[in-house]
């Protein structure tokens, strides 16, 4: 994934202006931060977050919900503002983004308070008098980066798990994106929700680079791998966690016995939606050879077949590309494979008629790719899927596991325990079976990658552990004294020896313990029953 963040320093703009990818139009403006601010915005969060921390679940809650009612009550509007400033077709602005947060907000909402309610801990036999808890305390404030690619879904999902764990939140949005990144502190703040609870800081990677290093207490980070992990060490040097999604090179593996016309309708959506500029998109396809030819035939014929042109038309299929830069990557990428011998079978650089911005890539299909080009090294983040042909499944999974990324990965098979036997193989943190990413649209699911994809997990359970911290809580009713306290002597020794045996050995050979035991343990008890320190 392009680097939502960079590592630079720069005297910030007093405004960021938003340009809109489909035509060039000033799209509006936010205002500036400059780095040296972004730590009295972290102040100023940290004196609203304790009200909010002590408010207990169900209220957090209520919250949720609100936040929820608040994106139904403007969604055509965000719905517009999504397509036009990211360029991601008008349908996939609800599908992809709009929607799936306002369902994340009712999981929280339904399955929060329970996640995060004092868990008992159950104790061991000869530590049954003591009571114990697990108590998830939340972090304080904490610091979102979030990329151009999802500006809405990403960043919205993990402040709302934030807050639902009783955070508040800076949030630095993409400088591609500034202006719906605002609208989620907006929405928020239409909630109900405190004012000043959640903050936006907008600017270049200096602004992003200056929340790494205030004393937020964890960064959530989605972009590139050579940022993001900068972004890793940066935060461990100061005692901080990170989690870190890094982007992704997601297989697909089409196996003989697959649906074949359902497995090359996912494979059209998992490689081009968003127009492919989706960190889980389907990136490398390794099919068998029985059905190669058909395979091949069917999504080069579906790929020719999908409307590009302007996404804010509610038929458009594929958008323009978000800026030139991530144009030329993708441009790039395939020349170079054609260049070492790929056949790019359909797709290309195209222009919009009507339309002076960005441009548009329309899908690409490449054939004959090697495993030592570029394309099926480097992230394309692009509406490109090169298709191998394998003899054997073995040779698919060890081809897919041939990659510094892991985030996703997908099988294709109407056998659903080959499909199983294939997916743990598979160096991946989420592998589907016939279907590919959707699960990002379905919080209750964990999210996250391995390798380089990143560290930690965003969503489920999962995602809101994230947020807290783990703290211990005990109770002793003081009746009496640890038989392991001072003074020590032999007979506490061979009442433990006794004890293990008793308690966790074998059968056959506790009744010998009891009756090597039974004088130190019962000098034991007694230790235990004096209720002041003797010797």
């Amino acid at each position: 994934m392009e680097a939502a963040v960079k590592p630079v320093t720069s005297d910030a703009p007093a405004e960021l202006e938003s340009f809109s990818p489909i035509d060039g139009a000033r799209l509006g403006s936010v205002q500036a931060a400059d780095p040296a601010e972004v730590q009295s915005a972290v102040d100023d969060v940290a004196e609203v977050q304790p009200f909010w921390a002590q408010l207990p679940l169900a209220d957090r809650a209520r919250y949720m919900r609100r936040a929820g009612q608040a994106i139904i009550d403007q969604l055509d509007d965000l719905a517009t503002l999504l397509t036009r400033e990211q360029g991601k077709p008008r349908n996939e602005s609800y599908s992809m983004e709009l929607v799936p947060t306002i369902d994340a907000l009712r999981w929280l909402a339904e399955a929060g308070p329970g996640i995060l309610s004092d868990e008992r801990v159950a104790m061991p036999v000869f530590m049954k008098q003591k009571r114990s808890r697990h108590t998830l305390e939340p972090l304080g404030v904490v610091g979102v980066i979030a990329p151009w690619n999802y500006p809405w879904s990403i960043p919205f999902g993990e402040v709302a798990f934030a807050l639902m764990a009783g955070n508040g939140v800076v949030l630095k949005p993409s400088e591609l994106t500034p202006l719906i990144g605002q609208r989620i502190q907006d929405t928020f703040e239409r909630a109900g929700l405190p004012e000043g609870l959640v903050r936006t800081v907008h600017g270049d990677g200096a602004v992003g680079q200056a929340l790494v290093e205030s004393s937020v207490e964890k960064i959530f980070f989605t972009g590139s791998v050579e940022v993001g992990k900068r972004v890793g060490m940066a935060c461990a040097s100061r005692m901080k966690g990170s989690v870190l999604e890094l982007g992704g090179k997601d297989a697909m593996i089409v196996c003989a016995d697959a649906n074949l016309p359902n497995a090359i309708s996912g494979c059209l959506w998992g490689g081009f939606a968003n127009a492919g500029q989706t960190c889980a998109g389907i990136e490398r396809v390794y099919v068998e050879r029985e059905v190669a030819d058909r395979f091949v035939e069917g999504v080069v014929a579906g790929a020719k077949a999908l409307r590009v042109g302007d996404p804010r038309d509610w038929d458009t299929e594929v958008g323009p590309m978000v800026s030139t830069e991530q144009l030329e990557i993708v441009r790039s990428l395939v020349d170079d494979a054609v260049a070492a011998g790929a056949t790019l079978r359909c797709g290309g650089q195209r222009d919009l008629p009507g339309l002076p911005g960005v441009g548009a890539y329309a899908p690409a299909v490449l054939t004959g790719v090697t495993p030592e080009m570029r394309i099926m090294r480097e992230e394309i983040f692009g509406p490109v899927v090169p298709i191998t042909v394998v003899d054997s499944l073995g040779e698919a999974v060890e081809l897919a596991n041939d990659s510094e990324f892991g985030l996703g990965a997908s099988v294709w098979t109407t056998n659903r325990a080959k499909s199983e036997r294939l997916a743990r193989r598979l160096d991946a943190g989420m592998v589907w079976a016939n279907d590919h990413m959707y699960s990002h649209g379905a919080v209750s699911c964990a999210w996250g990658g391995v390798k380089d994809s990143g560290l930690g997990r965003s969503h489920a359970k999962f995602g809101l552990l994230e947020g807290t911290n783990v703290k211990l809580m005990s109770w002793e009713p003081s009746r009496t004294r640890n038989f392991w306290w001072h003074p020590y002597d032999e007979s506490l020794g061979r009442a433990l020896h006794s004890s293990a045996q008793l308690l966790y050995g074998r059968d056959s050979d506790k009744p010998a313990a009891l009756r090597r035991g039974a004088g130190p343990l019962l000098r034991l008890a007694r230790k235990s029953l004096r209720g002041a320190f003797r010797r």
